[in-house]
């Protein structure tokens, strides 16, 4: 005899006695069947409507993927960014909320409209396209090394119609010369330590995007040291580093020049962010 299709609240159930959250199990079920993954209400009003064979085998093998540890960004596609759709792909990082803290403190220092801002290592182009979203007269630019995370920040503009500037290559040196200076620099560059315990839970994620030296601040460095030359008098600095380098990361802004050195936690109170002011 053929069992009967599973209903939508035993689909859930069972991926829930398999070892995923709720959320993560609601979130595939909206996947599978073309729902947005703000419909988790939609979910309950349709509890006792039937899977289809074929959702059903999609639901099991996306199920694995998650249990297997990859993320659930790289297998539905997408990722919400500062209110933002954004597809991702495992070429690029998935964007995280505590990112959020560097675009917040870039907007609340920039109050000109008309104030022009670099994205260093864009990836997906959260930061840079989360910007231009919420303030549509900045004139926005963004470099990346990686051509396919290029290709995935251009998608993502494009799709969402945000007008960016793009270059491709390494950090600042991916401007064009005579590139005019910018009012702020912000970036969420690589910061873990090529050895670090943390790396292992991050194996789906592009190891060039997260990887930076014995200590984690060699790009860090990089940036802070060519910064300067691409900055307009008072224009500001904004870096997302480890959870313990706030200290190292505000000496290197101190010795660099920079003036009003300091630092913004995150959601969990973590000093996240550091940042500072090029004197005139």
């Amino acid at each position: 005899m053929t069992p009967s299709p599973a209903t939508l609240a035993q689909a859930l159930a069972d991926l829930q006695q398999r070892g995923l959250d709720r959320l993560d199990a609601q979130l595939l079920l909206l996947h599978v069947l073309g729902q947005p993954v703000t419909q988790r209400g939609w979910l309950l009003a349709h509890d006792t409507d039937a899977l289809q064979p074929t959702q059903q085998a999609e639901l099991q093998a996306l199920a694995q993927r998650r249990l297997a540890g990859e993320p659930l960004a790289y297998i539905t596609g997408s990722k919400a960014f500062y209110g933002l759709a954004l597809q991702v792909s495992p070429d690029v990082l998935v964007p995280r909320p505590d990112t959020e803290t560097l675009v917040d403190w870039a907007l609340e220092l920039l109050p000109s409209k008309a104030a022009r801002v670099l994205d260093l290592g864009t990836g997906s182009g959260a930061i840079a396209l989360a910007l231009k979203a919420t303030q549509p007269q900045m004139d926005v630019w963004a470099t990346d090394m990686s051509p396919k995370a290029l290709a995935v920040a251009q998608t993502n503009a494009q799709r969402l119609q945000l007008e960016v500037t793009f270059n491709q290559g390494p950090w600042l040196a991916a401007l064009p010369a005579g590139t005019p200076r910018f009012d702020a620099i912000v970036s969420n560059p690589p910061y873990i330590p090529d050895q670090d315990s943390h790396l292992a839970a991050l194996r789906f994620e592009p190891i060039q995007a997260l990887t930076s030296g014995a200590s984690g601040l060699d790009d860090l460095l990089q940036i802070i040291s060519a910064a300067p030359a691409h900055l307009q008098p008072g224009g500001w600095l904004l870096l997302e580093h480890g959870y313990d380098q706030a200290p190292a990361v505000r000496q290197l802004l101190t010795q660099s020049g920079f003036d009003h050195v300091q630092s913004r936690c995150d959601l969990a109170g973590i000093e996240r962010c550091s940042g500072g002011c090029l004197g005139a």
